[in-house]
């Protein structure tokens, strides 16, 4: 994430939504902007998991589940449980297909200390 965040928005199609921790980031110039003032991290990825979505559910495009969750460590904070889930859908140009995150939902699961 860190070794080329001026990418990342390459990811998105340009209506996407991220839901960061509650917080909603729609379009491109939003996404960039957060994207950038987010500080340096270490995430490290413990389980992933993916699976189609009906075509039903899809309005009848290929989409794909994913589903991630591990750790995250931000410059300066302490280290984070998160969970991360988006949907990736298949844009059909005349080359190829190109998959773009249309929706991204990304959570803190930390305990909260009694």
């Amino acid at each position: 994430m860190d070794k080329r965040r001026w990418a990342l928005t390459r990811l998105y199609q340009d209506t996407a939504t991220l839901i960061w921790n509650g917080n909603v980031v729609t379009g491109m110039q939003a996404l960039t902007n957060f994207f950038e003032m987010l500080p340096s991290s270490e995430f490290q990825v413990n389980m992933l998991d993916c699976q189609p979505v009906h075509e039903q559910a899809a309005q009848s495009q290929t989409t794909v589940l994913v589903v991630t969750s591990g750790t995250v460590k931000f410059d300066g904070n302490r280290q984070h449980y998160f969970n991360q889930n988006f949907l990736l859908t298949a844009q059909c140009t005349s080359n190829n297909n190109v998959w773009k995150i249309i929706s991204d939902c990304f959570r803190f699961q930390d305990w909260a200390s009694s």
